[in-house]
């Protein structure tokens, strides 16, 4: 499949095969894109990789591809990850220390302000998450993310339903 990008303004969006190389893809091309506009890409990043990679290996339906998208607005990056089962609502877990994986939507918890889970139109759901960024394309600050979360201390509780949102961290930055 062929991947779809869009960019306009303060938005980017990407439709992507949903397989590891898609994931790592739309990793590179958000880095990409918050780079020219200037905006750190680190936290984002984390989010990003995370959220894809739980698209492709959660949320896969042979044939059918997932979509990255970023919405820059009032000094918050809103990254959206869309995918086609509905039927997988994501929630964070409590990982044992030997477990290779469970612990994605912690460090999305940990770096993002808020995030959750959207149900749209069956077979679809997106997951999302909102970072705070000081400035942005051209403004002063540019290229600075603020916010995020100290990932410890505090319970992170996971997605039960659609529109949950995380409230911030209370250990979070002053």
């Amino acid at each position: 499949m062929n991947s779809q990008i869009r960019i306009s303004g303060t938005r980017f969006a990407a439709q992507l095969p949903a397989t590891p190389r898609g994931a790592r893809l739309a990793r590179r091309l958000v880095v990409g894109q918050l780079d020219a506009w200037g905006v750190a890409a680190e936290g984002a990043a984390v989010v990003v990789a995370e959220l894809a990679a739980n698209a492709v290996t959660h949320g896969r339906v042979p044939g059918r591809d997932f979509r990255v998208a970023l919405a820059l607005t009032g000094g918050v990056l809103r990254i959206e990850v869309a995918d086609a089962r509905a039927d997988r609502v994501p929630g964070a877990r409590d990982a044992a220390g030997d477990d290779e994986g469970g612990r994605g939507l912690l460090l999305v918890a940990a770096v993002a302000d808020r995030w959750g889970v959207d149900r749209g139109l069956p077979p679809g759901k997106t997951v999302w998450a909102e970072l705070r960024v000081d400035g942005g394309p051209g403004g002063p600050g540019a290229g600075r993310v603020v916010g995020g979360r100290d990932a410890v201390g505090g319970d992170v509780p996971g997605v039960q339903g659609t529109g949950k949102t995380h409230p911030p961290h209370p250990t979070g930055p002053a």
